[in-house]
């Protein structure tokens, strides 16, 4: 990914945090000849120094069988994102769009096995029905052997990664604040959540 120093972040804690916050990923590979990808929830867990990246698809879907072909995969992660005015800087200049990005480089294992897929799939329930009684072990034995069988986990340790958070970083505090207030006027979430990630890369007063 073209990161300019100016837009990189490199805190390891911060990056994780932002991987947690926006768990629905890319995952990416090449089939030899074209790129394939496909769009997944996946689970960002810390083992010491490593970062793991759990998920899962269909058994259908053949990307999986690329995993033993591709040296490394990628996993990109996006962020809020979006329009930026020109009217909204001291000068003219042209419009541009802010975002953040996370590309996660790595090689992807399958795990196999009823007893290695079953707590990742568990987590995965536990942490989004926390607020209701579903869980996976409350559920008919030949019915959740049959769903685990239809899907390939797998787990990705990172080898790399880029982190490209492009807010603004160029403009003058003057310009800064306006784009951060133009931002918190608008109607959708996706402005307003820029906007607090713009807070937070440089407060103002």
């Amino acid at each position: 990914m073209h990161t300019p120093k100016l837009y990189r972040a490199d805190e390891r804690a911060k990056i994780i945090e932002f991987l947690r916050k926006n768990e629905f990923a890319i995952l990416a590979t090449y089939d030899g000849e074209k790129p394939t990808a496909s769009h997944l929830l996946v689970e960002v867990v810390e083992a010491g120094e490593r970062l793991l990246i759990y998920s899962h698809m269909s058994r259908a879907n053949p990307q999986w069988k690329l995993f033993e072909t591709n040296a490394e995969v990628l996993v990109i992660f996006h962020g809020p994102h979006t329009y930026i005015s020109p009217t909204w800087y001291n000068h003219v200049n042209v419009p541009t769009w802010n975002y953040q990005a996370v590309h996660v480089y790595g090689k992807a294992r399958i795990v196999e096995g009823y007893a290695e897929v079953y707590p990742i799939l568990d987590r995965l329930v536990d942490r989004h029905e926390a607020a209701s009684h579903y869980k996976l072990g409350s559920l008919p034995q030949d019915f959740v052997t049959k769903e685990i069988n239809g899907v390939v986990a797998f787990q990705i340790e990172a080898a790399r990664i880029e982190a490209n958070y492009k807010l603004s970083q160029n403009r003058d505090d003057e310009d800064y604040r306006n784009i951060v207030a133009q931002l918190d006027m608008r109607a959708d979430d996706m402005s307003h959540e820029v906007a607090e990630a713009m807070r937070r890369n440089r407060p103002l007063p």
